[in-house]
This record gives C-alpha cells, sequence and structure tokens, in this order.
C-alpha cells in the first residue's frame, strides 16, 4: 500500500515589499517553495483617500503548499516572521488540500527532505 503525503496550504497576505523575506523564514522552518502574487487591500471599515482619490494599499500574498506535519511549523514562522499578529501587518491561514496532481518529486515522505 503506498501512502502518499497530506498536504496543506498555508496564505499570508502582507504588506508590499515583505513577502520575499518572510518566504526566506519560511525555508528555513521546512518549506521547499512558494509562490507570491501581488494584490490590493480593499476594506468597507477603512476607506482610504488622497483629494478624493481612493487609495489601495499594495499586497502581497504568499502561496505555500506543505505536507501537513510542517504546516504548523512554518505558519508560526511566517507569523513571527511578518509579525502578523499585530494589527494591521497582516494575516496568515492554512487550508486543507483535498486532492493534489503534478508533484512527482516528493516520494513518499512528501519531502524533497529526509526530515524537516
Amino acid at each position: 500500500m503506498d501512502v502518499k503525503p497530506k498536504f496543506k496550504v498555508i496564505f499570508a497576505i502582507v504588506k508590499a515589499e515583505m513577502a520575499s523575506e518572510i518566504l526566506e523564514k519560511a525555508y528555513d522552518a521546512g518549506a521547499e517553495g512558494g509562490t507570491i502574487f501581488y494584490g490590493r487591500g480593499k476594506s468597507k471599515h477603512a476607506p482610504e483617500e488622497f483629494l478624493g482619490v481612493p487609495i489601495e494599499p499594495r499586497k502581497e500574498i504568499i502561496m505555500i503548499l506543505i505536507n501537513e506535519k510542517c504546516a504548523t511549523k512554518v505558519l508560526k514562522t511566517v507569523l513571527d516572521a511578518g509579525k502578523l499578529n499585530e494589527p494591521g501587518r497582516g494575516l496568515a491561514f492554512i487550508v486543507n488540500v483535498d486532492a493534489i496532481e503534478g508533484i512527482s518529486n516528493y516520494g513518499k515522505t512528501g519531502s524533497l527532505q529526509d526530515e524537516f
């Protein structure tokens, strides 16, 4: 019986220019890769304007596919590196992965490394 590893996805929404540094710290904690998306923040609670023109703060969104065994450790590292427990710094969360295709180099342990 071939046991496949279970995966989760960590998402973190952070201020612009912070994602690369946070992702580097995530690598040190066991993440093997990640993707950075760019976006804009929008909130009905804090509309910001300058001379009547709406300002939408730039954001970076980090997505890390990770073996479930390492997800909590990497999430804590992301929280600490981004100081996400401070107001206005961003947020992070984990999503379960029900199915995944296209990963051929993870082997039985779910990692390219022997241990995280």
